[in-house]
């Protein structure tokens, strides 16, 4: 089995899972109790966030534990709101192609009272800094941009964009859910302000991520009910989720260079080897991508066909965000570059993980084109395409 969906989820590294299953054995105290079992536990709980505070540049204090990414989201963006509305700001940025946990939460908040400008984005899948500035107003109280995109993997120019907000003195927050433990990512040198991550994203356990918060910035609860995490998400941490996820990140850090030296090249063969697809689109810059990235459209088929027919060939792969995939809607990534609806209904995304093999890639790219030839040969809309009722699209 070629396991090509680490976008959607990754399988835990050894030292994680070792640490993950030592401490449910034997540091089960309650981080919050004062006795030694508890502040063992709360010790450990502590290190974990030095720990996770150093690998991105970040003070311990400033990094607080979630249930994952999109409760992170959810927190750095209602906390950023309730603090604009107190100054009579109500303006939020972002763009058109951000995760739905962010999606989601701006509707939300347009409901309140909120308004909400969503930025468009270039076919090349990349943010314009500039245009960020442009849509920047005296009321503007945040913007909110992915580091990588969780579709099409480009990854963008955060570092302009968080200078642009520092010099409007606006909050910048990103998604950094397929950024961190993917390429470098460094919360100062940045000008982030507030940062989402999920573990199992980099080999870490699922259920678990954490939300970095610049000093200063006063987060709104999501979560009432007890003093943890300084008093701003209740409910007792879990300590060997939270122990396992630094311990995943660390390792991912610490490999960064090895990973992108490993996977851009195996990547690049793939897109390659598919870009040989007659009337096919690699989706997103080619190269400002992150090296696991490989996401493309293939006109005449549907998308979901196609998974299901690799899978037959064993190989896992999507057609865009897990957190979507029962839906029958097109990508909304893939709306946003403007792919049409026909279009973004056949496309896929493969994300690779360290043990791809060059063999593996070969295998991969053989067993797309015999399965989109395959599903052309009897699609009613490859028919008229190819006998001229229709006109070509790619």
């Amino acid at each position: 089995m070629i396991y090509a969906d680490n976008a959607a989820t990754t399988k835990m590294s050894k030292a994680a899972l070792d640490r993950m299953v030592s401490l449910i054995g034997d540091t089960y105290g309650n981080p919050s109790s004062l006795y030694t079992f508890g502040q063992k536990a709360k010790e450990e709980l502590e290190k974990a966030r030095e720990e996770i505070a150093s690998l991105i540049g970040a003070e311990p204090r400033e990094i607080l534990f979630t249930s994952g990414g999109s409760e992170a989201d959810n927190q750095a963006i209602i906390s950023a709101a309730r603090l604009g509305a107190k100054k009579g700001r109500k303006h939020i940025i972002s763009t058109a192609f951000e995760h739905h946990a962010v999606l989601h939460t701006l509707n939300k908040l347009e409901k309140e009272g909120f308004t909400v400008t969503l930025l468009p984005v270039h076919e090349n899948g990349l943010v314009v800094p500039s245009e960020v500035e442009d849509a920047i107003r005296e009321d503007t109280c945040l913007v909110t941009v992915m580091y990588a995109n969780n579709e099409i993997g480009t990854i963008q120019p955060i570092r302009e964009i968080g200078e642009i907000c520092r010099k409007h003195n606006v909050l910048f927050h990103t998604d950094a859910v397929q950024a961190i433990g993917h390429i470098k990512v460094n919360v100062k040198e940045d000008n982030i302000d507030m940062l989402s991550a999920s573990g199992h994203k980099f080999h870490g356990p699922k259920g678990v991520g954490f939300l970095y918060a610049k000093k200063g910035i006063s987060l709104s609860n999501l979560i009432e009910g007890g003093a943890q995490e300084r008093g701003k998400r209740a409910g007792t941490e879990n300590v060997p989720g939270i122990v396992a996820m630094a311990e995943a990140l660390k390792e991912a850090v610490a490999g960064l260079d090895a990973y992108a030296a490993k996977l851009t090249p195996v990547r690049d063969r793939i897109i390659k080897g598919l870009s040989g697809i007659p009337h096919s689109a690699l989706n997103g810059d080619a190269v400002r991508r992150v090296p696991s990235n490989i996401n493309f459209c293939f006109e005449g088929i549907e998308g979901e066909s196609l998974l299901l027919l690799l899978d037959d060939k064993g190989i896992a792969a999507s057609s865009g965000s897990a957190c979507t995939s029962g839906s029958l809607d097109p990508s909304h990534v893939l709306l946003a570059i403007g792919r049409v609806h026909d279009v973004a209904h056949g496309s896929l995304r493969l994300s690779i993980g360290e043990d791809i093999t060059e063999a593996d890639a070969d295998y991969i790219v053989q067993s797309v084109k015999e399965i989109v030839e395959y599903l052309r040969g009897f699609s009613p809309v490859w028919r008229d395409l190819t006998a001229g009722k229709t006109k070509f699209i790619l």
